[in-house]
């Protein structure tokens, strides 16, 4: 099967799965400008799997943004350096159960059962593949380089404000999904102290966008140990680095990842369910207990240069810039490099979104509602968001800010209430029917007076009439039996037909229709059943 054929086979299959097809949510306009039910914050694999699962709800009304140019949404094309996803190659979740539109199905139609069989791990430049053809399937409309700038209430509306290409834009909206990735909660972690004297050529973050050419023939120092620090230096000696020297603080490298014992039906789908109590422990364990290891081909990737080394006790104290480079003190020690690469994670801190500036005062962290037993705090738990249980912010001050409740983080600030639902990839098949059942629950209740007055006002006969089937079947074949009649009433629905296509290809929105002429009646030529006679000639 070609990808041709199988994306026909999507759109086929997602005919079979359309009902009901009702588009039921209720309309709200903020000073005359239509409110989108949903804005959704982010076009990578989040946004892309809770747009679609909107559409399978009948929530069409939703616009999707992403601040990157098309193709480059997500971490994948931009810094994601691993040559493999770490994530089973079998996962599946954003396909919503549609076999078809699985990852797995897309690369036998791309590149063969056989290939499948023969992979271990999906190259993580062919996920990114994957996502551009799951958008484009579906017909996902993503807004590239348009940025979320800030959020504010409006009475019972939230309005973002947008920047494109220079221009802003205010748009009401009744829910915000924030689906912004790694740093949606906060901002890349950086020593402050090592990068106090550097200039900023010394130095990134491996969330950054470096051009590794440049590096060719340097002196590199990796300041972590985890599965990104060892994916830089893989790149970095890749590209020709006279010298990768990759330093972190433990005795020795992590070797358990808790994340891959994450990964079961339970935990992933009923973890928010549980005490906050026993939530707090799970995440103190798996969160500041046991750090994420690299990979075993990240580290086999290093290990195949002979430049490469990696430093155990080497806690950085000191990072000032000399004649020959950045010196670099660690324990007794010292370095010289020519740039250094700090893959030191990211801090979740939500008052470095600029976007939440206006109300981050009002959302609750888990520091405002829940008192740890002594002997078992956490700083780092503390700052994170307390999220409801559709991924929801809630206030800080109960009753003062119940608008909060209208944004909705699918981020890994989101872990601590819901698990790694909103984290990574292996939890997206139950965060997102998660998410998208709480925004379509909270769009249906908040409205259910008006549906209630609609049933009310409900007056579509289904039984049509009383009389007795052959009675009524012989006024039909009455009313067919009027040529003029029924020639009329067919002219005027094929013409209207006609009429609207013209104006759907004018107008594809939509939004303007055209005044229908009157239509005349037309008389059709009636045979006559007479034989044909020959003309009679006459006499000259």
């Amino acid at each position: 099967m070609s990808i041709t054929e199988l994306s026909r086979r999507v759109r086929r299959e997602l005919t079979y799965l359309g009902y009901p097809s009702r588009e039921w949510t209720c309309a709200r306009t903020l000073d005359g400008v239509p409110a989108v039910d949903v804005l959704i914050v982010g076009g990578g694999q989040s946004g892309l799997g809770t747009a679609f699962g909107l559409q399978r709800e009948q929530i069409t009304n939703i616009r999707i943004i992403d601040r990157n140019p098309r193709g480059r949404e997500g971490p994948w094309r931009r810094f994601a350096r691993m040559t493999t996803l770490r994530t089973p190659k079998d996962v599946d979740g954003i396909d919503f159960g549609i076999p078809s539109l699985t990852a797995r199905a897309w690369y036998e139609a791309q590149f063969g059962r056989d290939a499948w069989e023969r992979m271990q791990r999906l190259p993580q430049e062919v996920w990114r593949d994957y996502l551009d053809w799951y958008r484009d399937v579906l017909g996902l409309n993503v807004e590239n380089e348009v940025e979320l700038m800030s959020v504010e209430p409006s009475g019972d509306l939230l309005v973002a404000h947008l920047l494109r290409a220079g221009r802003t834009e205010r748009v009401p909206a009744r829910k915000i999904v924030l689906a912004t990735g790694f740093d949606g909660s906060g901002r890349p972690r950086l020593p402050q102290a090592l990068i106090a004297n550097l200039s900023k050529q010394h130095y990134a973050h491996s969330s950054d966008e470096i051009d590794f050419s440049r590096l060719r023939g340097k002196r590199i120092g990796i300041l972590g140990v985890g599965a990104s620090a060892f994916d830089n230096a893989g790149t970095a000696l890749e590209a020709g680095a006279a010298r990768v020297d990759l330093c972190f603080r433990r005795a020795a490298i992590p070797r358990v990842n808790p994340l891959i014992w994450m990964n079961f039906a339970g935990l992933l789908g009923y973890f928010g369910d549980l005490p906050d109590l026993e939530r707090w422990r799970f995440m103190r364990h798996i969160l500041e207990d046991l750090p994420v290891p690299p990979t075993q081909e990240s580290v086999w990737r290093c290990r195949r240069h002979a430049q490469f080394a990696w430093h155990g006790d080497s806690q950085w104290s000191a990072a000032r810039p000399g004649a020959d480079g950045v010196e670099v003190t660690a324990n007794g020690r010292t370095f010289q490099f020519d740039f250094i690469i700090f893959a030191t994670g990211f801090d979740t801190d939500l008052t470095a979104r600029p976007e939440l500036g206006p109300i981050v005062d009002h959302i609750a962290l888990w520091r405002d509602r829940f008192e740890p037993p002594a002997g078992e705090r956490s700083e780092l738990l503390g700052r994170h968001p307390y999220l409801g249980p559709a991924f929801e912010f809630t206030e800080r001050t109960p009753g003062a800010a119940p608008f909060v409740r209208r944004l909705h983080q699918f981020t890994f600030g989101a872990m601590p209430s819901q698990g790694l639902t909103g984290a990574a990839i292996p939890g997206l098949k139950r965060g997102l029917r998660r998410l998208v059942q709480g925004l379509a629950r909270d769009l249906f209740c908040e409205d259910a007076a008006h549906y209630y007055e609609d049933l009310r006002a409900y007056a579509q006969p289904e039984l049509e009439t009383l009389d007795t089937e052959f009675d009524w079947l012989t006024n039909l074949g009455t009313q067919a039996m009027q040529p003029n009649s029924l020639l009329q009433e067919f002219t005027r629905e094929i013409l209207a037909t006609l009429g609207d296509e013209a104006a759907r290809q004018d107008h594809p929105a939509g939004l303007m229709t055209r005044r229908r002429a009157p239509i005349k009646p037309v008389a059709l030529p009636v045979k006559s059943k007479k034989k044909p006679t020959k003309p009679r000639l006459r006499a000259k």
